[in-house]
């Protein structure tokens, strides 16, 4: 099996929608506690062996989890969360050799999450799911560094009902936004519409659009960037273009506005790799605004304005990208459903300076 680290960053690293879109991954053995830590939320698929010490489903994935409670592995497999070669099986299921058994890992039991008073800002809620705008400056769940002060502690503290709450480390998450991405972001309060929702994310049936504000403007009015992503060689943080080992990887753009110097363009995912977005913007020589990790430089006023150089503080001081639209199906009623966060203060802010200062003839404007 791969190395979790090489699969599921910590989520200070996680992508743009870090765990939206990953590939089905084949183990073969048990998970150790830290791994199934990192696996959380994957959609995993276990081949059955020919020696089976338990041929029931249910005590079959309690041999490969002990980290979960058997109730909790039977409950998983009635709200139809695990499938046989294919199609939802019964605890009682009896497995035979060279069965295929496919799980979205649910998190592991963990006692030592503090509620926290975090603000949250609420864009839609219901008995089965929120809908966030996630503000700037806030990891997602707790990781390795991070025990604390994430969105999660915030979403213990203010809703009594989350999937798989109160024991677990991520209650609620279906999927992230990295530290300083802002916007749409969907967490289930029941198990059942987590399981549902974290399957449209997998099968790449939800609909994910981007705001960002880039250095330059792409000679492409419009395109498509198809190039594999994977670990950065040499620094674990970052990731990079991979045609040897990596996954694939689609971003598509459209440029809304046009100034001199920046551009603002709307980015839809067709997948949702570790900082697909950041490092594909990067590749065409349009990196984010303020993103330093993938050439991205933080603007003052002055620069803005053609002033003398003068001690300012930046214009807008993190990565300037915004999870505008989420469009997914609700996993109770089945209706097709679309959410939008508005544009937030600071990158609004920016843009209302480049139209001031740096306008030129476009299109549209956002």
């Amino acid at each position: 099996m791969p190395d979790p680290k090489d699969i599921l960053p910590d989520d200070i690293n996680g992508g743009e929608d870090a765990a939206s879109d990953n590939p089905v991954i084949d183990l073969d053995r048990s998970l150790t506690d830290e791994e199934t830590d990192e696996l959380a939320g994957r959609q995993l698929r276990f081949r059955v062996g020919a020696n089976l010490k338990f041929n029931r489903l249910d005590k079959y994935l309690c041999g490969r989890f002990s980290q979960f409670s058997r109730t909790r592995l039977q409950a998983l497999i009635r709200e139809q969360g695990v499938n046989v070669n294919g199609r939802p099986a019964k605890p009682s299921h009896k497995l035979q050799s060279g069965d295929a058994v496919d799980l979205i890992l649910p998190a592991r039991e963990l006692r030592e999450l503090i509620p926290e008073n975090i603000p949250i800002h609420v864009l839609y809620e219901d008995d089965d799911m929120l809908v966030l705008n996630k503000q700037a400056n806030l990891i997602v769940h707790p990781a390795r560094g991070y025990k604390n002060g994430t969105l999660v502690n915030g979403l213990v503290y203010h809703f009594q009902r989350l999937s798989s709450c109160p024991d677990d480390i991520r209650p609620g998450i279906v999927h992230r936004l990295d530290r300083n991405t802002t916007g749409c972001l969907v967490v289930a309060k029941t198990d059942t519409a987590h399981w549902k929702l974290s399957r449209q994310f997998a099968d790449r049936t939800t609909r994910k659009t981007y705001i960002a504000i880039v250095h330059g403007t792409p000679e492409l009015h419009a395109d498509c960037i198809k190039q594999p992503l994977g670990m950065h060689p040499t620094i674990r943080e970052k990731f990079s273009i991979r045609p040897d080992i990596g996954k694939e990887s689609v971003t598509c753009y459209e440029v809304l506005e046009a100034f001199r110097g920046f551009s603002l363009v709307q980015l839809d995912l067709k997948t949702g790799r570790t900082h697909q977005i950041r490092v594909h913007m990067s590749y065409i020589k349009h990196p984010i605004v303020a993103d330093d990790m993938y050439g991205g430089k933080v603007v003052y006023p002055w620069q803005m304005e053609n002033r003398e150089p003068a001690a300012e503080e930046p214009l807008l001081a993190r990565c300037a990208l915004h999870a505008w639209k989420l469009e997914i199906t609700h996993p109770a009623t089945l209706q097709r459903m679309t959410f939008e966060a508005p544009l937030p203060e600071d990158m609004q802010t920016f843009l209302d300076a480049l139209r001031q200062y740096r306008k030129m003839p476009s299109r549209k404007t956002f």
